[in-house]
């Protein structure tokens, strides 16, 4: 906000959830944007490790109107993850990542990825 101080902003809750027998459940909980339409929207997420929850939650904000254009920036992603939001996302959708790495365990974490500091950027798990 501090170099891009004309434009709003939005907030997503959005979490997942592990299953013992393998799998992940991504809930989009909350939503609060403005309206998007031929805006430029960028996304932020610190890890795109299956690329549900980018692909769930693009897909909410089309709620608030269809952006110009949208730029979607990760520090790390998994092969896979980029595989799945490539095959979802429209042509309109650039994807930022800092590195890719290839493997995806069982639980959806990236290896090596980046442990848990997407799980952790807002305090210690509960």
């Amino acid at each position: 906000m501090n170099i891009f101080d004309n434009a709003a902003n939005a907030f997503i809750s959005a979490y997942r959830k592990s299953h013992k027998l393998g799998g992940v459940d991504i809930q989009i909980d909350y939503l609060s944007s403005p309206e998007l339409t031929d805006k430029v929207l960028i996304l932020c997420d610190p890890m795109l490790a299956t690329g549900t929850s980018m692909v769930l939650t693009y897909k909410k904000l089309l709620e608030r109107g269809t952006p110009r254009h949208t730029h979607i920036i990760s520090v790390i992603a998994s092969t896979e993850g980029l595989s799945y939001a490539r095959k979802f996302l429209p042509e309109n959708v650039t994807l930022w990542l800092g590195a890719v790495d290839e493997e995806l365990t069982a639980q959806a974490y990236i290896v090596p990825g980046l442990g848990d500091a997407g799980d952790l950027a807002y305090g210690n798990k509960i």
